[in-house]
């Protein structure tokens, strides 16, 4: 019988599985350490966001009807 063999597969595959858990640790902590860069339709919507609030606080502004300062009023107060 052929013992060492199979002893032997058995280390090469277990060292085959530690080298694979050993790289997918290093893609881990690549990922972690890499930069966020967004890509074209991240920054596009990013801008289209900004675009949208900025342009509803303008049509908010001009078609807001304005509030009245009841404190300087040209009829003076009417509780005396």
């Amino acid at each position: 019988m052929n013992n060492w063999h199979d002893e032997f597969m058995a280390e090469y595959h277990r060292q085959q599985i530690l080298d694979e858990v050993g790289q997918i640790r290093l893609e881990k902590l690549a990922l972690k350490s890499r930069i966020y860069r967004p890509g074209l339709f991240e920054r596009t919507m990013f801008n289209f966001a900004n675009w949208m609030i900025s342009t509803g606080k303008q049509l908010r502004r001009r078609y807001e009807i304005p509030s009245v300062d009841c404190i300087n009023s040209p009829s003076g107060s009417f509780a005396r």
